[in-house]
């Protein structure tokens, strides 16, 4: 999958709430708050199936009722397409 231009990375962030390119980390991040720890991982629980489908998986850290989010496609070295598909599903499973 070819990573995504500056330009169509930059019309894919405009498309996503809350999600910001990271240059030190090549990819897109988000940091999803919930009420509590249990919400929190059954937010992760939830991602890490479909990721599992889409054969993509997250960079992330759990600390209470925050989820800190790094995605980026490792083989191609940047942000490709899943990225912002798997951002996008984070996103509608967050609500």
């Amino acid at each position: 999958m070819p990573l995504l231009s500056e330009a169509q990375r930059e019309d894919a962030l405009a498309g996503l709430s809350g999600w910001t390119y990271r240059q030190d980390r090549n990819g897109i991040a988000k940091t999803f708050r919930f009420d509590d720890f249990g919400e929190a991982f059954a937010f992760m629980t939830r991602v890490a199936l479909e990721a599992e489908k889409a054969d993509h998986h997250p960079d992330w850290s759990n600390v209470w009722n925050r989820v800190d989010v790094l995605l980026n496609t490792h083989s191609e070295g940047g942000v490709t397409e899943k990225d912002v598909a798997l951002a996008r599903t984070m996103d509608a499973i967050a609500g």
